[in-house]
């Protein structure tokens, strides 16, 4: 079973709970580490070849690609048993989560009223003695691209609310993903804070943000990192779904880490001008759209500072077309409806066109330093990062 750190807002598993996620687990690590490296010697040996003796040629594109090797029954194969994995991973995760529901919905407002009462719970202060805050805004409308169809199959996606005060998306996904990653994220789910951090680290170790805001932040993981490394820092987290926020503020709460969160859309917030430091996404961008992309990024440079600095994490797209259709599965397969036109967006043309200079904008490469021995996903520890400084 994966590495998890287990915390209050987590739900326990009964022995047949969790015996039904590690299966989800090992059948995730067969299907990644043992059968998909498979889809490309087939293609080497079979597809291609097939394709060049029919028409005179290679594939000319990803299309080409995906219209030859959906025909194969090897990753017909693969493919029908990677998609009903990821239904057994909610499957086994939303179980426990149902049946201790109204338990952990009692608990996050427990942790939410402790973090603006009188007395702050051990560690729940940041340097400067501040508990973090929850806003909720329940006129927002949560845009179509969330609302279209269930990101990652997950039931009900990210911003769906089953009850009063539910956490229940919350829950399901900070487990969930831990399985989806087979546990490549860390026992708190933080390498993509942890790794563009290390960017930061490495790239702009003299940058000291006094203002932070992380968006597209779902359940925080990836905020807390931030609001650790930086402890005198103002750290905020925005998302459209009320139910991740709801548990990323318990979450936080519960680890003693000091995080502002509120529901807003990061193509249109309510911070005011040059507000922040530095503003950051991990995995966020291909979860939106087409236009609202550069509303995105245009509103970022209108949040940052003189001198601030963006970065948003992206998962590589893969360099050749066979790469790049097998990265698209998510898209085709698993409700990541705009990853594939991510696939060859220009991202620094993106930044260009929301007001920031070309020679301030960077479209970077980064493998951190970290153990990945006993990871199954070694890929996605190779990043896409956007980098822009406002001038």
């Amino acid at each position: 079973m994966p590495a998890f750190k287990q915390h209050p807002m987590v739900p326990q598993t009964t022995h047949d709970e969790q015996a039904r996620q590690d299966f989800v687990a090992a059948l995730r690590g067969h299907l990644s580490g043992r059968l998909m490296p498979g889809t490309y010697q087939v293609y080497a040996a079979r597809v291609e070849p097939a394709f060049r003796a029919k028409h005179g040629r290679a594939p000319k594109d990803e299309q080409e690609v995906r219209q030859a090797m959906t025909q194969d029954p090897y990753y017909q194969f693969w493919s029908a048993a990677q998609r009903r994995s990821q239904e057994l991973l909610w499957e086994s995760v939303i179980d426990p989560t149902e049946r201790q529901l109204p338990a952990l919905i009692d608990r996050a407002r427990k942790l939410s009223k402790r973090a603006v009462g009188a007395k702050a719970p051990r560690g729940g202060k940041n340097a400067r003695g501040r508990r973090g805050t929850l806003r909720l805004d329940p006129a927002l409308t949560v845009p179509k691209y969330h609302t279209a169809a269930d990101i990652h199959l997950q039931p009900g996606g990210y911003h769906t609310d089953f009850t009063a005060d539910d956490v229940a998306a919350g829950a399901v996904y900070d487990k969930g993903i831990n399985l989806y990653m087979g546990g490549a994220l860390g026992e708190e789910n933080n390498l993509m804070g942890d790794t563009l951090l290390a960017y930061v680290r490495e790239k702009h170790s003299s940058l000291k943000p006094r203002a932070i805001l992380d968006v597209g932040c779902a359940i925080g993981n990836s905020t807390v990192v931030w609001a650790r490394a930086f402890p005198t820092a103002r750290v905020q987290g925005i998302d459209v779904g009320a139910p991740v926020l709801r548990y990323a503020h318990a979450r936080a709460q519960a680890l003693g880490v000091a995080v502002d969160f509120s529901q807003q859309n990061a193509e249109q917030t309510d911070f005011a001008d040059a507000s922040f430091d530095l503003v950051v996404s991990h995995i966020m961008l291909h979860e939106t759209s087409k236009s609202a992309l550069t509303r995105v990024l245009t509103e970022c440079r209108r949040l940052l500072k003189p001198g601030g600095l963006m970065l948003h994490l992206e998962i590589p797209r893969g360099r050749t077309d066979i790469e790049k259709f097998m990265h698209n599965w998510e898209s085709y397969n698993n409700n990541e409806t705009f990853s594939r036109y991510m696939t060859d967006i220009d991202l620094k043309a993106e930044a260009i066109k929301a007001g920031f200079s070309p020679e301030a904008v960077l479209v970077d490469e980064f493998a951190p330093k970290l153990d990945v021995a006993q990871m199954n996903y070694a890929e996605h520890f190779f990043w896409k990062i956007l980098a822009a400084f406002k001038r």
